[in-house]
């Protein structure tokens, strides 16, 4: 039928009673139309072909249907039922002429054809976002079954191969002999390794008209089912690989996201990632098979001819591909070994290194190795000279040492370029050895000779020698030397054996190897790749890292060096971020919504990869500031001398006990050392235990003191929080003595004793069924709590009830000591008590994994009962001697009295903003420790979590970073490394005024766009 919008509207009002502004849409076969009702309501209305089958128009909805009950989540079409609740009445055209219509919901956005970004960053998030919803789709069918979709369907790609009666229909000579080569590949090779791959129902249509895009690049929808089928489940990433890779100046980089993104969700087989370069090509040869045939049975549809030249024009990009990495490439995007051979003949690499000869004949001992550092931070205005980085007088006493994984950037010329116009080839994938020309080059191991090139233009490797190698079980490797002299490689023939220590040829001149300075680049393959000697390069992209270490492991496995010849590829934040989920586990969180590669530090900024200088006001870690050089310098220092146990005297340990402990009240004067706050809160839990003999613990509601499993019993912020396992019978739960939103409130002169009668309480409660409590723990100020301060008298009373009950004090000092209160050196010291057992962490160190626990004497006494307590690295010289630093510049540099002042600042700046920005609810802290409570509305106290987060993300943007705390997540963490200034604060105060709104209920919207 044509697209007829009256027919439309007709059946539209009679059918689902609506009416409104109708348009007609583009279709192979149906009739479409956008639809928007009187209401404002957005529709697509789908009238389908008469000589569809009733079946397979009843899959389309059948399979909304099922999406509609189990994933209501995908940004897929739901189905408007018709006024008698029919999904797909039958409608009447024309007289004679009745058809199956479908009205559905309208997906916003632009086609991925029209809307699709020519950025590579904002590409990379939309086929990712691409990925990622194929995954959850193709997972959500996986349990889907429907008759019709076992229907046979010339769409299907695991049919491809049918296509081949076709292939005479294409008129193109060369577009016919490329589609053979590629549907006989299939049928050859593909077919037969996919037999036994999932198959299921799936869209089968993932191309870029059916793609939705928002205006933050991400999918918005997915449309037209019209082509799903019961097929193999890798062809609906091949299919949307394939359209998603037009127009993209490097077509196998730009889908990349995407299989990463889908594997991540719905994980591929190995088998699957290795079709799919053949399946993409594969659906553009039946592209322009189905084209030629359709075109010819309805020669006046020109729907029929979207896409066709960018698909001809894909395919032909592709079949210039090296096929080989493209499948690397593949398999490297799924997490995969790119070659999988790789990981075991590295093992028979180490296994058998030491039996392997020098490479060249000269003294290759740790004295005469000097590393070159040829990166552009290092070259500076030499980076175009690589002469300057050695004189040839030198190489008499020195082998320069040129590195692997180095980033080449100085590597300008048109010969190191790459498909992505923003990347070169840069990372260096082998190592050089600097010496005189004519000095002899040697196989390190016995081999035979692969083939024997010459690459003499400038930039390239000169004489060139391959050597093949197998491991005991006939695994095959390659070694590589370039930049030879070619006269010296004549007496060697392909097949030739050679042996380790045999001379196989000399360095050549710089006028026979590219001009290069004379010396060898040795490199290591597990994989030739399908290239002849001269194709094989010696520099590779950094974003394709994952396939290139794979082919070219680091070369030292077989040099054997004794040198720092190698660097660590610095890959960003995207890959970092995907990487940290399978390799550390999803339990470990990221801040922020983009999180952050922080690669330098000082003082009270962070440094990120792009240069970007970031206000870290929520470190409590580096406590005296990022890098604190007095602090560097005295690990570095100790580091270079000694470090081993604490069972050897030195006086580090000693001296560092004494200071730490004269910072305390008198009788706190017995000091363990370990290694983190949860490990000193444990420790601290086994002391008590082992003085008072009883087992019980009383904690405060809602706070956390470590990680270690018998920490976490005795956290509710913890284990009564998502995944916990709940109270342990052995813990007691006391009130968190909130002056805010709490039972008592700020202004009461009993609250103190007040919240302290709950710990009371649970004595009694362990009285009644025989218990006594060990410990009472509690921090000073409430950190997970919301930054809750404690009311005065909390500490005292509640100590007084514990002691009573046979029970010991422990104040964790882990977030807020060392002077971080600015008032005291200690949190405890402001309620004026005095714990039987202080934890101590974070701060202790700034940075550095060391920890403490301090407590009476008595009570260490009992803890020596005959079993030996010993900490490998507690009280470690190296330790000790940065924790002297600390001390030293907490000290000497005033920052007790610096918290006391810049807290003050914070305060009244704070107090100041609250009196115009009506979403601060309350303001409170000590020195440097401060909390302020997000509120939607002073007199209910609702918490504004959202808008919070929003306040964060928009603090980020002004490079300024915070975090959250509390029951609610509504409470703004700050908490800066001490050295804070009162310019840092005024830069602070100043973004935050900006950021939150000045009147009327706070939401996250508003809060967004002032972040703009």
């Amino acid at each position: 039928m044509q697209q007829d919008p009256t027919i439309a509207a007709t059946l539209l009002r009679e059918q689902w009673g609506i009416e409104g502004t109708i348009e007609p849409l583009p279709g192979e076969l149906d009739a479409n139309f956008s639809v928007i009702a009187t209401s404002g309501e957005r529709f697509l209305f789908k009238i389908h072909a008469a000589h569809l089958d009733p079946e397979e128009i009843d899959l389309q909805a059948a399979v909304l249907g099922h999406l509609a009950t189990v994933a209501d989540d995908l940004r897929v079409q739901r189905i408007v039922p018709a006024r008698d609740g029919t999904l797909l009445p039958v409608v009447t055209v024309t007289e004679g002429d009745a058809r199956r219509a479908r009205l559905t919901t309208w997906l916003d956005g632009r086609t991925w054809a029209a809307a699709i970004s020519t950025s590579r960053d904002q590409r990379a998030l939309s086929a990712a976002s691409l990925g990622g919803l194929l995954a959850r789709l193709d997972h959500r069918l996986g349990g889907f079954h429907h008759p019709a979709a076992k229907r046979f369907h010339l769409w299907d790609l695991a049919v491809a191969a049918d296509h081949l009666q076709r292939v005479d229909l294409v008129d193109d000579a060369a577009k016919r002999d490329a589609v053979t080569t590629v549907l006989e590949r299939f049928r050859d090779d593909v077919a037969p390794r996919m037999a036994d791959q999932p198959r299921q129902v799936i869209h089968n249509d993932a191309n870029d008209y059916n793609i939705l895009l928002g205006p933050d690049h991400t999918v918005s929808g997915l449309i037209d089912f019209g082509d799903t089928v019961e097929s193999w489940r890798i062809n609906e990433l091949a299919i949307a690989c394939a359209y998603a890779m037009i127009g993209a100046a490097d077509p196998l980089g730009a889908i990349m996201p995407m299989v990463a993104a889908y594997h991540d969700e719905t994980p591929l087989t190995e088998t699957e990632a290795e079709v799919l370069f053949d399946l993409i090509l594969a659906r553009f040869a039946v592209s322009i098979c189905m084209a030629a045939k359709q075109i010819r049975e309805q020669p006046t549809n020109t729907y029929l001819l979207i896409s066709q030249s960018d698909v001809w024009d894909r395919l032909r990009r592709l079949l210039t591909e090296n096929r080989r990495i493209a499948i690397l490439r593949f398999r490297a995007a799924c997490r995969f070994e790119a070659v999988p051979s790789r990981p075991a003949i590295e093992r028979w690499l180490e296994a058998n290194g030491h039996t392997f000869q020098p490479v060249l004949r000269r003294d290759l001992s740790p004295q005469r190795l000097r590393v070159l550092d040829i990166t552009p931070a290092a070259l500076g205005a030499d980076a175009a000279n690589l002469d300057a980085l050695y004189s040839d007088d030198q190489l008499a006493d020195v082998v320069p040492v040129g590195r692997y994984g180095e980033d080449r950037a100085v590597y300008q010329t048109p010969a190191f370029a790459t498909a992505d116009p923003d990347e070169r080839r840069t990372i260096h994938i082998g190592i050089d050895l600097f010496a005189p020309a004519g000095v002899e080059v040697v196989s390190p191991l016995d081999g035979v000779v692969a083939e024997i090139g010459n690459d003499p233009v400038p930039l390239g490797f000169g004489g060139i020698l391959l050597l093949a190698h197998e491991t005991d079980d006939g695994t095959p490797f390659w070694t590589l030397y370039g930049h030879l002299s070619p006269a010296s490689l004549q007496a060697l023939s392909p097949g030739q054996r050679v042996s380790a220590g045999q001379t196989v040829a000399r360095l050549g001149r710089p006028d026979e190897n590219g001009n290069w300075p004379p010396h060898l680049h040795f490199q290591v393959m597990t994989d030739l790749c399908d290239w002849t000697a001269n194709e094989i390069i010696g520099v590779v992209a950094r974003s394709q890292w994952d396939v290139w270490r794979s082919v070219f492991p680091n070369p030292n496995l077989i040099l054997g060096l004794r040198a720092d010849c190698s660097i660590i590829v610095a890959r960003d934040a995207a890959w970092l971020e995907r990487e940290r989920r399978h390799v550390l586990g999803r339990s470990l969180s990221l801040a922020y919504a983009e999180p952050l590669k922080i690669v330098a530090a000082t003082g009270i900024h962070l440094v990120d990869d792009r240069g970007n200088r970031y206000l870290d006001m929520v470190n409590n870690v580096c406590h005296v500031g990022h890098c604190h050089p007095r602090v560097v310098r005295a690990g570095q220092q100790q580091m270079g001398i000694l470090n081993t146990n604490s069972r050897y005297l030195h006086d580090n340990l000693v001296e560092y006990s004494r200071r730490l402990t004269a910072t305390l009240p008198g009788e706190l004067s017995v000091v363990f050392m370990v290694n983190s706050g949860s490990e000193a809160n444990d420790l601290a839990l086994r002391l008590a235990r082992a003085y008072t003999g009883n087992r019980d613990v009383i904690t405060v509601d809602h706070v956390y003191h470590g990680n270690l499993t018998s920490i976490v019993d005795v956290s509710p912020y913890k284990f009564a929080g998502p995944g916990g396992a709940g109270k342990p019978d052995h813990v007691w739960i006391a009130e968190m003595p909130d002056l805010y939103r709490g039972r008592l409130r700020a202004g009461d002169a009993t609250a103190g004793v007040g919240y302290a009668s709950s710990v009371q309480a649970r004595i009694d409660e362990m009285a009644a069924i025989g218990r006594r409590p060990a410990a009472f723990y509690s921090e000073g100020i409430l950190g997970t709590g919301g930054m809750l301060t404690l009311p005065d008298g909390y500490l005292d009373a509640a100590y007084h009830h514990v002691r009573a009950a046979g029970g010991v004090c422990v104040a964790d000092e882990v977030q807020v000591g060392f002077g971080r209160v600015g008032s005291h050196m200690w949190a405890f010291e402001t309620q004026g008590v005095v714990p039987d057992i202080v934890t101590m962490g974070k701060p202790i160190g700034n940075g550095h994994p060391m920890a403490a626990v301090v407590t009476r004497p008595e009570i260490a006494a009992a803890f020596a009962n005959g079993m030996e307590y010993f900490s490998t690295f507690g009280g470690n010289p190296v330790s000790a001697a940065i924790g002297l630093a600390v001390l030293d510049v907490i000290r000497e540099e005033r920052l007790m009295h610096n918290a006391a002042t810049v807290g003050e600042q914070m305060m009244r700046g704070l107090r100041s903003l609250a009196e115009r920005h009506p979403i601060i609810g309350d303001v409170r802290g000590h020195g440097l420790f401060v909390g302020v409570e997000m509120v939607r509305d002073r007199s209910t106290q609702e918490p504004a979590a959202t808008e919070l987060t929003a306040v964060i993300e928009a603090m980020k943007a002004r490079r300024i970073l915070l975090s959250t705390e509390g029951p609610h997540h509504n409470v703004l963490k700050i908490k800066p490394p001490i050295v804070f200034s009162a310019e840092n604060c005024d830069e602070f105060l100043d973004a935050l005024d900006q950021v939150l709104p000045d009147q009327g209920l706070a939401d996250a919207a508003t809060i967004a766009r002032a972040a703009l």
